[in-house]
């Protein structure tokens, strides 16, 4: 069972589009997608999820995909709130809850300021600590890009960083999925939540006081935020698993979602 509607969430003056999959009694699961994408990336997990008996909750984050845009400048601590908000609607207490890149470190904000409704921790490609002062810099420059230019220039640029550059190809079906996804993101949501980003706060203190399970998985081949991120955040969650993907980059989710199920299924039977 699936369906896709549009959710305004009246204390958060949003409307967020959500995809939900799976049977109502089943353990929840949201999975929070990265920049520049929408919900649609996490389809394969979805539908794997949800065969094994999860509810899954995919939504657009606010300023992506099919959900109302923000523009200005958007904090992670903000799409952490939206997705509390969003499980109020639901009537769900407590989730497992999964982000990939900038989705991660949403899932680390929703932990930092929700710890008491998350079940399970799942981070995929990506990182921990505060923007430095260059990176700072290079978001909100690319934001003022995005606004100017729109995101098919910037699409073009980074395929093949989003997914490792061997699958652009091999994988062109992917490749194409992406692209698609990335171009349709509307430039003042990208924007807003590269400001935003910008301003992240360092989450290792609070990644060290995680006592729920938590998986960790990245792509063997991800440039942007490479194995060497995802060992150090195993290395600060107290009894975290990491799952090296072989054959992918940033987006081991989409690249190999055969493998990236396996690890998440496996996973989640573990925790009951």
């Amino acid at each position: 069972m699936s369906s896709t509607r549009r959710i305004t969430l009246t204390d958060r003056d949003i409307t967020l589009n959500c995809a939900e999959f799976g049977p109502a009694d089943g353990t929840p699961v949201v999975l929070v997608h990265g920049h520049p994408f929408n919900h649609t990336l996490w389809a394969p997990q979805a539908h794997a999820l949800a065969a094994a008996g999860h509810r899954v909750i995919t939504p657009d984050l606010r300023g992506y995909g099919d959900s109302d845009v923000t523009p200005g400048q958007v904090f992670l601590s903000d799409f952490a709130d939206d997705i509390a908000a969003l499980l109020d609607h639901l009537g769900i207490d407590r989730t497992v809850i999964g982000g990939v890149s900038m989705g991660g470190q949403i899932c680390m904000d929703f932990h930092r300021r929700h710890p008491d409704r998350v079940r399970a921790l799942v981070l995929s490609d990506t990182s921990y600590g505060a923007e430095t002062p260059e990176g700072k810099a290079f978001r909100n420059a690319l934001a003022d890009r995005l606004l100017a230019e729109g995101m098919a220039g910037y699409a073009d640029e980074v395929i093949d960083k989003m997914l490792a550059a061997y699958n652009v190809t091999a994988l062109s079906d992917v490749a194409a999925q992406v692209l698609g996804m990335m171009r349709a993101t509307d430039p003042r949501g990208a924007a807003a939540a590269l400001r935003g980003r910008a301003e992240r706060p360092d989450y290792g203190d609070t990644l060290a006081s995680v006592t729920v399970p938590t998986l960790i998985v990245v792509g063997a081949d991800d440039v942007y935020t490479p194995v060497s991120d995802a060992r150090s955040i195993a290395t600060l969650i107290p009894h975290a698993h990491l799952t090296v993907v072989e054959k992918a980059g940033h987006l081991p989710s989409a690249e190999q979602p055969a493998a990236f199920d396996e690890a998440l299924l496996g996973f989640l039977k573990g925790i009951g």
